[in-house]
């Protein structure tokens, strides 16, 4: 079996030098230097060409570099980029009506990166419990759920059970309850709490390798809450925005969250822009001067999301994820192949768990990608996530899958 050191040439390892001399060490890339994208494809220094399976986390589910976003981003960046909200903007008037209308919620208050959103959320759900539930001040508590993911900030971490983005960066913040994932007996016993304002969750736990919860977990969680007058987070970063086969994971089961969060593909890739939608109800209860953004709902991130979303919709990639999602699954199940333990996902979103008696396994294996032309990334040890972009053609698809079963040798 090879190992995970591979043959690197000059440019490439001059360019990764310079990073480590000049860069935070706060990711651990493969070794790869990229200079250019279009739609599935990205391109290194060296012009050499590979599959990207990681979709920026999901950020260019439209594919890299879309003409439409891309010359909406050119024309609106050429005409107004910044207002701040201080001052209307025409664009951000239009986008509130798009978005609003678009997913069904009375509001949307606009952010940038997706952890901002999550921040957002959390502290409307506060507000929420003490203006309208009457928890008393200073006493709201959150549910979340075990090996989440909802970013890195101080406050987030908090509530993280990963010891890698915890340990050393303490005190953390209190107001947190973490129950199993996937567990409605758990959720039912705390929201007992008479503090308890939302439950804060993932509809499928991407950053933990995928992992999709037991039909029926997300319309019984959804319903539990709203019987205890608890409200239901639902945080699509990663999931929504037609990744998972429907617009929004929820989606599958019909569920309406109380604060949706969305980021990552609301830009196409092209800058930070999230958002979090709910009804008058929550939103209202935080006033001007209370929470806000320089960036926000810019002129320039109205104009921009409003293509992003323009394109799932035009281009039916909610269809397209669900289609393919199922050929990939399928066609990897029947290799019947000894080092894969289990193949799981929605659409395009999907992971496989690799079986073998080298821990690095995985990482091997994402080296031997590399080399034969796929981008992915291990995550949680013994996972590998697979997630192209939703404009890939089944032809591409079947290539790639070639690539992924050709890999495999390495482990041999």
């Amino acid at each position: 079996m090879g190992n995970q050191s591979i043959s690197i040439d000059a440019l490439t390892e001059a360019y990764i030098q310079k990073e480590e001399q000049f860069g935070a060490h706060n990711y651990h890339p493969l070794p790869v230097v990229l200079n250019r994208g279009e739609r599935v494809y990205v391109w290194d220094v060296n012009g050499k060409r590979f599959f990207d399976f990681l979709s920026g986390y999901s950020a260019v589910n439209q594919g890299h570099c879309h003409p439409k976003i891309v010359d909406v981003f050119v024309e609106q960046a050429r005409t107004l980029t910044l207002t701040s909200r201080a001052f209307h903007s025409e664009k951000f008037v239009e986008y509130t009506e798009y978005i609003t209308t678009l997913f069904g919620f009375d509001k949307v208050l606009p952010m940038n990166g997706g952890v901002e959103a999550v921040e957002t959320a959390i502290k409307l759900a506060r507000r929420w419990g003490y203006h309208v539930k009457q928890v008393p001040e200073g006493q709201a508590k959150v549910i979340t759920a075990a090996e989440n993911f909802h970013g890195r900030t101080l406050n987030v971490i908090s509530f993280s059970t990963d010891p890698v983005a915890k340990q050393g960066f303490g005190p953390y913040m209190e107001g947190y309850l973490t129950i199993p994932y996937n567990d409605l007996e758990a959720l039912k016993q705390a929201v007992k709490d008479p503090n308890v304002v939302a439950y804060l969750v993932e509809p499928i736990q991407g950053e933990a390798g995928v992992v999709v919860p037991d039909e029926g977990y997300l319309k019984s969680a959804a319903q539990i809450c709203r019987d205890a007058n608890v409200l239901f987070i639902a945080d699509e970063i990663q999931t929504g925005l037609a990744r998972t086969g429907k617009m929004l994971a929820c989606d599958h089961e019909d569920v309406r969250p109380d604060i949706l969060i969305l980021g990552k593909a609301l830009s196409g890739g092209t800058m930070p822009i999230s958002a979090v939608l709910a009804d008058d109800e929550i939103m209202l209860t935080i006033q001007p001067g209370e929470h806000g953004s320089t960036f926000g709902g810019s002129p320039l991130a109205a104009a921009t999301a409003m293509a992003a979303l323009q394109v799932l919709i035009e281009e039916n990639l909610s269809e397209q994820a669900d289609r393919l999602g199922n050929l990939f699954r399928d066609t990897i199940r029947s290799w019947n192949h000894p080092n894969i333990t289990e193949v799981r996902g929605k659409g395009l979103l999907n992971a496989i768990v690799v079986n073998h008696s080298n821990q690095k396994a995985a990482e091997i294996l994402c080296y031997e990608l590399l080399q034969n032309g796929l981008l992915a990334k291990p995550t949680h040890g013994d996972k590998i996530r697979f997630a192209p972009p939703l404009v890939m053609t089944e032809s591409e698809l079947l290539e790639a899958l070639d690539i992924i079963q050709k890999s495999f040798a390495v482990l041999d």
